[in-house]
């Protein structure tokens, strides 16, 4: 068996991969260290699902890092303008953590580049 004849579904994950260092070297890459991205797509990623991550989830996301490291990206992430807190009327105590704009649109330029990649690559 050749190796590059894998599972489809094995195929198609190595795709996004390829897709996703493509898009990671394009010249308006946002400038965002790899441990600072996964906790963004962490965080917009639980918001997506309509489960807004808190602060206190997010900083005990021990595969990402420390509480104090991961509260330090937070912070960077704030001062980004890429991540917004929010309270709940009714619980004042949680602040939970959701995309900016600014990230939305990040995301949406990242969704037309891997189209536009995709759409290069299948050529």
């Amino acid at each position: 068996m050749n190796i590059q004849d894998g599972s489809p579904t094995a195929n198609a994950y190595l795709r996004f991969l390829q897709l996703a260092k493509a898009l990671q070297k394009l010249p308006d890459a946002p400038n965002l260290d790899a441990n600072e991205k996964a906790l963004l797509e962490e965080i917009a990623l639980r918001w997506f699902e309509k489960s807004p991550m808190t602060v206190r989830e997010a900083i005990n996301l021990a595969h990402l890092g420390s509480p104090a490291t991961l509260h330090k990206r937070i912070t960077r992430l704030r001062q980004r303008d890429l991540l917004l807190t929010f309270n709940q009327p009714e619980d004042k105590r949680a602040k939970y953590l959701i995309p900016t704009e600014k990230t939305m649109a990040m995301f949406g330029h990242f969704g037309k580049n891997m189209s536009t990649v995709l759409a290069t690559s299948d050529a």
